[in-house]
């Protein structure tokens, strides 16, 4: 039996979520015989967290149908979860974490899966507002569904015009809910999408009774006799039951810095996850890590990323070779759009739209820079997602004037370049 999957080993993990639970069973079924141990602040067994936004909040569902696992499976592989506590500091010298009750769990190798926290804007009077919410764990959902079903005119200020406010947005309008969003941008979505999105979705809110506005700065809050008003830089202001912070995260770096890991960004890590220390990983939002298909360091806030840089981060643990090499994908549901995304659009020079005639909404949009996509948009269009994929991960040269003809067959054969 080899050092690195002998029984008296210990895996530490900080941090219960997509990451830290997806390495836990990855590193179990590549050999490792030790312990394994994850440590997480929320008290709640490990969930799924893209549903909070989306079904979890509008379906008013038991967290337990979103669980990851189930206790069973953690018992079934020897998996010790240690949920409801907070990992304090890094010991390295001693390859120990210390606890806030002060105690001391010891190491051989340790994964900080520590993700990120939302941004709480320091708004002037923003302690004075009532159900003032961010969305980012099962409590701030139970949160939100409790204080819109007490609110007097279910009326819902969303402050940021991202993904995850849109969602939201969408979600408590099936709610009941009346709902505004302020961005503070010209428009929603401004540094992940082409402008054509920014106005398809905001068009599509506005069908379904959202009302987006952009250019809103907001630049203080004020609370009286109950009612809590959102006020913007141009004098505007807008009267709310519930005000939702959507306005982006914190990276939890408090940890990997203070014990003086590389910090870039967020986690500096090699191709394989490891730090600066040899016996320290990180994987997920946490992560400043090189993606060889666009050549450079990226910091991804993706259930899809930590999944991938855990299953590596395992394998090479165990001593099996593996290296990180994936393409970024995400996901988002408003409504009845299904919008799929593959690749990063960062650097695009040229957008391209192909639509499909549909009864419901069905095109793409194709980011170039120059003859190279980067990366594809698709609304209710899975097959324009799959052909984006493998032509970015192909290195595939498109006919971009064949692309857009909807009249031309969608295939690759169709498409492409020889």
């Amino acid at each position: 039996m080899s050092e690195n999957l002998s029984n008296d080993r210990t895996c530490v993990v900080i941090g219960a979520s997509h990451g830290g639970v997806n390495f836990a069973f990855s590193l179990r079924k590549a050999g490792w015989e030790g312990n394994i141990i994850l440590f997480d602040k929320d008290p709640v067994l490990p969930y799924h967290r893209p549903p909070l936004s989306k079904g979890y909040l509008a379906n008013k569902d038991a967290i337990e149908k979103n669980f990851l696992k189930s206790v069973e499976s953690y018992e079934k592989e020897n998996i010790v979860l240690k949920l409801g506590v907070t990992v304090t500091s890094i010991n390295r010298s001693e390859n120990s974490v210390i606890l806030k009750d002060g105690s001391v769990q010891v190491y051989d190798k340790l994964i900080l899966a520590t993700g990120a926290r939302p941004i709480i804007p320091s708004i002037k009077g923003i302690e004075t507002i009532s159900n003032l919410y961010s969305l980012r764990t099962a409590e701030d959902v139970e949160n939100i569904r409790n204080a819109l079903t007490i609110s007097q005119h279910k009326s819902v200020v969303v402050i940021g015009g991202g993904y995850i406010g849109l969602e939201v947005a969408a979600s408590l309008q099936k709610m009941g809910a009346s709902v505004t969003v302020l961005e503070r941008e010209k428009r929603i979505l401004a540094r992940v999408t082409a402008p054509e999105m920014s106005t398809f979705f905001k068009e599509l809110h506005a069908k379904n009774g959202v009302d987006v506005q952009t250019d809103k700065n907001v630049i203080s809050f004020n609370a009286k006799a109950g009612v809590n008003t959102v006020i913007c830089s141009d004098s505007s202001s807008f009267e709310a039951d519930i005000v939702i912070v959507g306005v982006g995260i914190h990276v939890n770096l408090e940890l990997a810095k203070n014990a003086g890991l590389e910090i870039e960004n967020g986690i500096r890590v090699d191709a394989t996850a490891q730090t600066n220390d040899k016996d320290i990983y990180a994987i997920g939002d946490c992560t400043f890590h090189h993606n060889p298909h666009y050549d450079r360091f990226i910091r991804l806030e993706s259930v899809q990323n930590a999944v991938d840089q855990a299953k590596v981060a395992a394998a090479v643990i165990c001593g099996k070779p593996l290296v990180y090499d994936t393409l970024p994908w995400f996901w988002s549901d408003q409504y009845d759009i299904k919008l799929q995304m593959v690749g990063l659009s960062t650097g695009y020079n040229k957008v391209l739209i192909r639509n499909e005639e549909s009864e419901n909404p069905k095109f793409s949009i194709w980011y170039f820079k120059d003859d190279t996509l980067l990366a594809v948009d698709a609304v209710n269009n899975a097959k324009a997602y799959v052909l984006g994929t493998k032509f970015i991960k192909g290195n595939k040269k498109i006919d971009q004037s064949k692309l857009i003809d909807s009249t031309i067959d969608f295939k690759p054969a169709n498409l492409l370049i020889e």
